[in-house]
């Protein structure tokens, strides 16, 4: 919409200082003849911006510059505030801008949401990354990591970073995989030695779905869950696949993927899980139990 995109220009500018008319109409995919009808929208409702030819030219706004929140409705405000907000939790190079408009906007109360999107452990770590993949972004730049998949498998990926996502708690990034040759969801937690390229590319972005390397083989399982932990019950499974039994224990029957990853998840359930199907599966975590117990022999 091009009240959002008149808002947006603002914003960038705020946060960018000078920005040409090439740079805005590539960040919101128009023509730069479209961005300069939005500058003569944004001069016409006295929004002090102005634009300098030449070789260190662009579009810029005063500097000192105080808002004119009349030209948006109290309900745009707090949207505003509430996206802002939510990016300012993650990215403390918005705070600037953040505080400037929260301090403008009416009758805003940011009380009354929080949110946090670092992990709990490790979230320097999380949050360098971070800072790495949207520099790799902005800047068009390659970008080269090890992954490690759901399926325990580690792979060497090179990438044009596109976009940051996020989904059901967590952060992933959208890239075009070389060499897949197709786009790819990469969970940012499961990227390691990031290195940004010099090579760059000019690939605009992409509305994919979800896709990860193929998996292993997938295996049904029968699993009996004590109650005690009823709430990963709920929390990790579907209620379709979930049986209440008499003793307030739980039935599941689930499919994953027969690989490392698969012993991985269930053996930290302890004695509160037990295999009931595939006979194959219990006797390879019998294995794998009895020689953890010979670690302590």
């Amino acid at each position: 919409m091009k009240s959002n995109r008149l808002f947006g220009i603002i914003y960038l500018l705020l946060t960018n200082d000078t920005m040409t008319s090439k740079e805005l109409a590539d960040y919101f995919e128009v023509s730069p003849r479209t961005i300069y009808r939005d500058i003569e929208t944004l001069s016409e409702l006295n929004i002090p911006i102005y634009m300098n030819k030449g070789k260190n030219g662009g579009i810029k706004i005063l500097d000192n510059y105080k808002f004119d929140k009349s030209i948006l409705t109290d309900k745009e405000q707090r949207e505003i505030l509430f996206s802002l907000q939510g990016i300012n939790k993650l990215d403390n190079s918005n705070k600037e801008t953040y505080d400037k408009l929260k301090n403008i906007f009416a009758n805003n109360n940011e009380n009354w949401f929080e949110v946090d999107f670092a992990v709990w452990n490790n979230s320097d770590i999380h949050k360098k990354n971070f800072e790495i993949i949207k520099s790799s972004i902005i800047n068009k730049k390659m970008l080269n990591f090890s992954y490690f998949s759901s399926y325990g498998i580690t792979t060497k990926r090179k990438v044009e970073p596109l976009k940051l996502y996020f989904k059901h708690s967590a952060w992933y990034l959208i890239a075009f995989d070389k060499d897949k040759n197709d786009y790819r969801f990469f969970k940012i937690m499961r990227m390691k030695d990031l290195k940004v390229l010099d090579e760059t590319f000019d690939r605009k972005g992409a509305n994919i779905e979800y896709k990860e390397d193929k998996p292993p083989q997938v295996i049904k399982l029968l699993l009996q869950i004590d109650k005690s932990v009823t709430y990963r019950v709920y929390d990790e499974f579907g209620d379709s696949n979930i049986e209440k039994l008499d003793n307030g224990d739980f039935k599941v029957e689930v499919e994953f993927p027969l690989s490392d990853w698969l012993y991985g998840y269930i053996l930290p359930f302890g004695n509160n899980v037990k295999v009931l199907e595939p006979l194959a599966v219990k006797e390879e975590i019998i294995e794998r139990l009895k020689k953890s117990l010979d670690n302590y022999l």
